[in-house]
């Protein structure tokens, strides 16, 4: 009885006065170097760019160049492949044959934003605007009166690319959508919450400076003028551009007792960079071990660049074929045999919106990593469902490395519900799990987590990388 009751004192105790000095000083190293990737990559291009330089910084080479130059692959080796720039694979190769397997982690790099339309620069109303067309599941009114920074790339017809970023230094200029004063809101505030900014309204104020002697659009023409003198670019280029409107600004400390961290892009960067320091980090393995990052997950996996290509797939064949045991079979079972977290955030539990959740099976700040068993909506639609064999393994694995973890389900049923890259993941035939860290507010052009939840789940993706 005493046994159980110290258990359960145990399992209430929260998991900051569990930690050690040593524990915390961890911790809050690594959840620096998460504010600084944050802060730093905000769109898929600049997360892969980073992936790359910490990868390589810890000896991982393109896969690229060894196919070019006809070398092999032997255990031990760390490479990694890109796709577009917008999406990376890193492969550890372990001494066991890929035939048995891979262990997966695999998060997505891409988050809502504000894109701009391919023709986005207009004047009306003496004011310059860009015009966007906003990217993933958003509540449009939350993205008003905000700063934004704009970033990207823009590419000239001769090939030059021209990287753009503009707002996130003190000295930069920023951006916004405006909204109307609350004096003449009468009718919009009648409106229902995803009427009362309309889409095509999520435009950007640019600027209201007319350029000297300019008859027609003179403010429309400063601008032009401005990005021109800078960075060498004409109205036509935007044409072969991706440019974004994001909120600007870097990751901060949340709290008094600075025990989260409130940013932009958590979902699902969070995943994505826990995933990539357990891969550098965890050295000699078994089975080879990848970190997978992509890109489309907000809009459903598609593109070349998306999980639903052919990306990871190739690369894994070409693997095969650098370790000189390439087949369509050897293929194929070398996917089937794999273990894949598909990493990806969790609602957490929000006290001021309590009625959506059920509190016995949700994610909560603070208490660990999150293992979702499925995902889906309403009656598990569209849900990869993880069995229960796979399930006791990572139990085991997680409880032999003193790993906090939980589980949740996204919200009651019927009241919602997600998707992750888990159910195009195990159409291979292989185990997957959904697991990441629980998120405040999802989806708002700012979010909170814990710097527990970040650790242990960096924690978390170690462990699997080397026991599974």
């Amino acid at each position: 009885m005493a046994d159980k009751k110290k258990k359960e004192e145990q399992k209430e105790q929260s998991v900051w006065n569990t930690y050690t000095a040593k524990e915390k000083k961890a911790l809050e190293k690594l959840n620096e170097g998460y504010k600084a990737f944050l802060s730093k990559c905000k769109t898929e291009r600049e997360s892969t760019t980073e992936a790359i330089a910490q990868a390589e910084a810890k000896g991982y080479r393109n896969l690229e160049d060894i196919i070019k130059n006809n070398g092999g692959l032997k255990p031990g080796d760390k490479v990694y492949a890109v796709c577009m720039n917008k999406a990376v694979a890193l492969f550890n190769i372990g001494t066991r044959s890929l035939e048995e397997g891979m262990a997966i982690l695999g998060a997505h790099i891409d988050t809502c934003r504000l894109d701009l339309k391919q023709h986005p620069v207009y004047e009306a109303g003496g004011m310059a605007y860009f015009d966007t067309h906003y990217y993933g599941g958003i509540k449009k009114y939350q993205w008003v009166t905000l700063p934004l920074a704009l970033h990207g790339v823009v590419v000239k017809k001769d090939g030059t690319k021209i990287n753009i970023v503009i707002g996130e230094d003190a000295g930069d200029p920023v951006f916004c959508v405006t909204d109307l004063l609350i004096h003449l809101a009468q009718e919009q505030m009648e409106k229902k919450a995803g009427k009362v900014v309309e889409g095509e309204n999520l435009d950007i104020l640019i600027g209201s400076y007319p350029l000297k002697d300019t008859d027609k659009d003179a403010v429309k023409a400063g601008v032009l003028q401005l990005l021109e003198d800078k960075y060498g670019i004409t109205e036509d280029d935007f044409i072969s551009a991706e440019l974004t409107m994001v909120p600007a600004g870097a990751a901060r400390d949340l709290g008094l007792d600075r025990s989260m961290v409130l940013a932009y892009g958590h979902d699902d960067r969070v995943c994505a960079y826990t995933s990539l320091i357990a891969m550098l980090e965890v050295d000699k393995v078994e089975r080879t071990s990848c970190c997978l990052l992509v890109d489309k997950e907000e809009i459903g996996s598609v593109g070349a660049t998306g999980m639903q290509s052919r990306f990871f797939e190739n690369t894994v064949a070409e693997i095969l074929h650098a370790l000189g045991g390439y087949s369509g079979l050897s293929t194929r079972r070398c996917l089937a045999n794999s273990w894949m977290l598909s990493s990806d955030v969790s609602s957490a539990f929000d006290n001021l919106y309590a009625s959506v959740y059920d509190k016995n099976n949700c994610a909560y700040l603070g208490k660990g990593m999150v293992f979702m068993k499925f995902t889906g909506a309403r009656g598990k639609s569209g849900s990869n469902d993880a069995s229960a064999e796979y399930l006791g393994r990572i139990r085991q694995i997680m409880d032999k490395h003193k790993v906090k973890f939980q589980t949740a389900e996204l919200g009651k049923v019927d009241h919602g519900g997600g998707g992750t890259i888990a159910y195009i993941m195990s159409l291979y035939g292989m185990n997957v799990i959904d697991s990441g860290v629980g998120v405040l507010s999802m989806h708002a052009p700012w979010e909170a987590v814990s710097k527990i939840d970040v650790y242990e789940t960096t924690k978390g993706y170690k462990a699997f990388l080397k026991e599974i």
